[in-house]
């Protein structure tokens, strides 16, 4: 979830007095990075998957279930095994690392996936032994489960059991529901983060969830909090709300990353905006978060809580009060939000958000080099402050480090982020991270949507589509993706022609005009209307046709695309949906919003059996099975690197 570096970190009021200090050497930092590498050509398409999991305790015997805080014994078992296996000379297949709870993990492929196309049928292969790995680990009645754990909050959700400390003064969190110990404990980034986000707000976060009102849910809806005597809480709560105030509910989610590397620069630029507009329809496509605190919540997703769980605007910041300090700005959103900026110079006709930034820090980027529309994305990043700062770490060499720019900059959590190359890494280049899909039950399902996602950008980049709509559109999309079963009862601005992209002054003039972009379903962005517009799924299938693609891997790939096209169309279930139905069918349920521990129960025990392939599930998935495999056979391999090297010299 950012950057882990080993040292001790500043607590809020020791950090102040470095602000200035590390965001101007953070730019400095960002500048000798750019103008080193900006000419950097020729990298190879390359892209990998992130998947959060969560380790679930199932106590059959008394019908209950919790989160299992092992993530760091795992760890520790799991990363000595990529150590071995480096010693030895054994290639990894999977990496583990740390996440923001004692319940998650994170596990990636060893190795990142080639260009080839035939890298798609390894995918769900790779999902299922990573998840086979942990799984030889756990005891009996443990699980690892790729979902967000709907019972985060309530009494005793964890095990071992962990107690809150809400009135406890040196306390991270202070949560009146999310105890500090269900923080992942061994890295101190964690908490100190918590803690920090806590002080700069200069209050507990404030996360509200609109209640779903069922037939028997009380009006108003009004919570009894476990405690009386808790300020932020009692100022906080409110009536149709479900109410909580710690990182956890947030960063305690689970979800699924992409990240691709460009063959360079203007190319990343270029993918960055024109993902931007698809993120909000993922985001639809992918609902799988529809209970927070044992509640049924009136949303599908977890990306408000999360904004609202890290957001460190202080009352000014806010709007809160009447005037503001020199220097500090209005600012609109929390650090973890959608973009408010295209990055390509070609795309500004299209940035219709009013961008706030430090005069001074746009003019080092101009004077370093960087054009204005890559110059207003850095220095609108940059208005956020450093939320972890690392003693040991404070003077570097600018020219070699780059740690004060990504201490910002991964603490800016969008939907797309823009990722420049390590300073300490030749082999990586410029790269685009898509972030806002939320993680799926299966392995399966997990792999349909990364699959979908790079393929999309493979056609992006073939046939120079322009999906550019006015950003502050996309922001209203992002809203929109988060209603209850918005995939099937909502409209988004979605632009109705994807030609190709013109220049920026014929941009300026078609953005003057309000028909190039119109509200469709996620049925009609997916599949098409029938009339005009194709659909991104005929598009990507017209791709296929007129590549070289083994049988097999056509085979999985179409298996992935007939699965997003009727979940878009309904035929299929997102899972929020099929957690909402099996509630409401559920003989504990009394239909008040109030979800019984022994209906999460059962449901997760299904749930699991889903995932672990020992019960088929239809409305969920389908009836669809890839041809995955471990390996790409070698012929076609050799046939489609040929390829590749056929269009490379064609280029030249």
């Amino acid at each position: 979830m950012g950057l882990l570096t080993l040292g001790n970190p500043l607590t809020w009021d020791e950090t102040v007095p470095y602000l200035d200090y590390i965001k101007t050497h953070g730019i400095s930092q960002f500048i000798n990075l750019y103008n080193r590498l900006k000419n950097r050509q020729g990298d190879q398409l390359k892209w990998g998957d992130e998947i959060e999991y969560t380790i679930i305790q199932f106590d059959h015997q008394n019908k209950r279930v919790q989160v299992s805080l092992k993530a760091h014994e795992l760890l520790k078992r799991l990363n000595a095994q990529e150590e071995v296996n480096s010693v030895v000379g054994m290639e990894n297949k999977f990496l583990w690392r740390p996440e923001f709870a004692g319940y998650m993990i994170e596990g990636t492929p060893g190795v990142p996936y080639g260009g080839l196309l035939a890298c798609f049928n390894l995918v769900e292969y790779n999902m299922m032994h990573r998840r086979s790995e942990v799984t030889k680990m756990l005891k009996s009645g443990e699980s690892i489960m790729s979902i967000s754990f709907p019972l985060l909050g309530t009494p005793d959700f964890t095990s071992p059991s962990t107690h809150i400390t809400y009135n406890d003064e040196n306390g991270a969190g202070r949560s009146i529901f999310f105890p500090d110990d269900a923080i992942y404990s061994g890295h101190p980034r964690f908490k100190n983060l918590v803690r920090n986000i806590r002080s700069r707000r200069g209050e507990k976060v404030n996360i509200q969830v609109p209640i779903f009102r069922d037939k028997n849910t009380p009006i108003p809806f009004r919570e009894k909090l476990p405690v009386s005597d808790d300020e932020d809480a009692n100022k906080h709560v409110k009536d149709d709300f479900i109410y909580m105030d710690h990182m956890g509910f947030g960063m305690g989610c689970c979800c699924l990353q992409v990240t691709f590397q460009a063959c360079n620069i203007d190319e990343a630029r270029y993918v960055y905006d024109q993902l931007t507009p698809i993120t909000p329809i993922l985001l639809a496509l992918s609902a799988s978060t529809p209970i927070f605190r044992g509640y049924l919540a009136d949303v599908d997703s977890r990306w408000n809580i999360i904004s609202s769980a890290v957001d460190d605007r202080t009352f000014e910041e806010r709007g809160l009060t009447d005037t503001i300090s020199p220097n500090r700005f209005r600012l609109e959103k929390s650090r973890y939000d959608s973009t408010d900026c295209y990055i390509d110079s070609s795309s500004i006709p299209y940035n219709d958000i009013p961008l706030c930034y430090d005069e001074k820090i746009y003019k080092q980027l101009l004077d370093g080099g960087i054009d204005e529309a890559l110059s207003k994305h850095i220095a609108h990043m940059f208005v956020r402050d450093p939320l972890q700062v690392f003693r040991e770490r404070i003077e570097q060499d600018d020219t070699k480090s780059t740690e004060h720019f990504e201490t910002i900059q991964s603490s800016n959590w969008m939907n797309m982020r823009f990722k420049p190359p390590p300073p300490d890494a030749l082999e990586i280049g410029w790269r685009v991270e898509f972030r806002p899909t939320e993680v799926q039950l299966t392995d399966f399902e997990n792999a349909a949507y990364c699959c979908f996602v790079v393929l999309l950008t493979r056609v992006v980049i073939s046939y120079r589509l322009n999906f550019l709509i006015p950003c502050s559109k996309v922001t209203e999309n992002m809203e929109i993706a988060q209603k209850k079963d918005a995939v099937l009862n909502e409209k988004f601005f979605f632009r109705k022609k994807l030609f190709s992209c013109q220049s920026t002054s014929e941009a300026s003039q078609i953005c003057e005009k309000d028909d190039i972009y119109a509200k469709m379903t996620v049925n009609e962005i997916i599949n098409g209307d029938g009339k005009e517009f194709t659909g991104l799924v005929p598009l990507l299938k017209q791709f296929l046709d007129s590549a070289d693609i083994d049988v097999d891997t056509r085979c999985t790939i179409s298996q992935y695309l007939s699965f997003i096209q009727k979940r878009a169309s309904g035929e299929i279930h997102t899972l929020a949906h099929w957690m909402r139905e099996y509630v409401d069918k559920h003989s504990d349920y009394k239909h008040d919003s109030v979800v019984p521990q022994s209906t999460i129960y059962d449901m997760l025990t299904c749930m699991d059996e889903i995932s672990k392939g020992n019960k088929h599930c239809p409305k969920l998935l389908g009836c669809y099975r890839s041809k995955t495999d471990h390996l790409i056979p070698k012929a076609v391999r050799k046939f489609e690197e040929s390829l590749v090297i056929q269009k490379a010299l064609r280029k030249h």
